[in-house]
């Protein structure tokens, strides 16, 4: 498993931020139709038994929301990736297809409330730290123009930034030819279900991705 580490810096202001990591070989294709059954199936729970006003204060959102505060960034602009998702979801605009890795990522992350970010680990060198963002600090959203990720949480390498639980980095996304992949799930409030959402993760990846050497980590 890939070493990853949280900076001492990130940690003293984000005591309760938790990483919960996988690395896997993966097969990137459509998804399959049991796939979207599952995710279509989540997105009318979540339009029947929430409203929109409600989910700032979801525990794990709320968290993420104070800790963005912390790091000096407005999170209503800068919204976590499961706060954007579940609010298009409620907003009746549904969920993107993409592939079935990024709609497995997508799945987890509606049911969990985490944010949660997929990168093709060919694309990714040592060492891999989770820090905050430096001032004027910059990279190319997927689909997106260049995003200011300086005061976020951002995962770094030796390249510098490719991702954050708001929006990750083209250089690393997954597209058709990835074979290996490392998926983060940001926790702002602790160890608490991390590792229960892990094993669900790998359970999706084995199942709708044919994950093999599947391996799974919590970084404290």
């Amino acid at each position: 498993m890939i070493d990853i580490i949280i900076s001492k810096e990130l940690k003293e202001l984000c005591p309760d931020l938790v990483l919960g990591c996988i690395q896997a070989k993966v097969s990137v294709e459509s998804s399959p139709k049991e796939l979207w059954e599952e995710i279509n199936s989540c997105c009318d729970v979540l339009q029947r038994e929430m409203h929109i006003e409600e989910l700032e204060a979801l525990p794990r959102i709320k968290a993420g929301r104070e800790a963005y505060k912390k790091m000096g960034k407005a999170p209503s602009r800068y919204r976590l990736s499961s706060e954007a998702l579940i609010r298009r979801v409620l907003q009746g605009k549904g969920v993107y297809k993409i592939n079935n890795v990024v709609d497995i990522n997508n799945l987890i992350s509606l049911k969990s409330t985490f944010p949660i970010g997929s990168y093709n680990l060919k694309n990714l060198h040592i060492p891999i730290i989770l820090r905050i963002g430096q001032k004027g600090e910059e990279y190319k959203g997927i689909g997106k123009e260049l995003i200011n990720i300086s005061s976020l949480p951002v995962l770094t390498d030796a390249l510098g930034s490719f991702g954050s639980p708001t929006s990750d980095s083209e250089r690393a996304m997954i597209t058709n030819d990835v074979r290996e992949i490392l998926m983060c799930l940001f926790s702002f409030n602790g160890e608490k279900e991390v590792g229960e959402y892990l094993k669900y993760s790998e359970e999706l990846i084995e199942k709708y991705a044919y994950g093999q050497e599947i391996k799974s980590k919590i970084v404290l």
